[in-house]
């Protein structure tokens, strides 16, 4: 019987839920992508975009450590 690989879903995040899970505006949050400071959408439609919620929880986590001093990478 062959191995089988669990690959856990995917979640996207349109703007309004990253506006409010960290807490920046909308063009705090393009200024900041544009810079390499956050990161990317993801093209999701002619005329959408989306942010993968692991993404934004890493940036989150390491803006923290940044922030409180805390880092130990």
């Amino acid at each position: 019987m062959a191995d089988t690989i669990s690959i856990p879903p995917v979640s996207i995040l349109r703007l309004p839920m990253v506006i409010d899970r960290v807490g920046l505006s909308r063009s705090t949050i393009y200024d900041m992508q544009s810079r390499g400071d956050f990161p990317s959408p993801i093209k999701l439609g002619t005329r959408s975009v989306g942010w993968i919620d692991t993404e934004i929880s890493e940036w989150l986590a390491t803006r923290e450590k940044t922030v409180r001093g805390t880092s130990n990478v």
